[in-house]
């Protein structure tokens, strides 16, 4: 049986992140992942102190859609998810996988050295590896 290679977050992720305001309105952010051709936006931290937050189309289904909401009445802040889960940018990616499975979560910003440095997703782990 071969044996697979390890392959980290950092090297299955997209470099592409996408920030946005906790202010803006859920129409503002669908504009955004559009326009970006992303499926997540990172929330700007308030303060220094802060953590980030992070929307994704799940959180514009359950916060606007399903409750049939307009975009226009909902802000970010109000659907997003806050703090966001980080994945260590060497962390194995059958790891990040299964932490993904058992939280539920499609996508979380990759981490190195207290900065964001991409995003990675079930389907990036997928379509960037070197497996399939």
């Amino acid at each position: 049986m071969p044996t697979r290679d390890y392959q980290s977050a950092s090297e299955m992720m997209d470099k592409k992140m996408i920030y946005i305001d906790g202010l803006a309105t859920a129409k503002e952010a669908v504009e955004t992942m559009r326009r970006e051709n992303v499926d997540a936006l990172i929330v700007k931290k308030r303060t220094e102190k802060d953590a980030f937050g992070i929307v994704t189309i799940r959180d514009l289904i359950n916060g606007v859609v399903i409750p049939d909401r307009t975009s226009l009445e909902v802000n970010v802040f109000e659907i997003m998810v806050k703090p966001t889960i980080t994945i260590p940018h060497d962390m194995d990616v059958r790891y990040v996988a299964r932490l993904f499975i058992r939280l539920d979560i499609w996508e979380a910003p990759v981490e190195q050295d207290g900065k964001l440095i991409g995003m990675i997703s079930l389907s990036k782990i997928i379509m960037n590896n070197v497996l399939f």
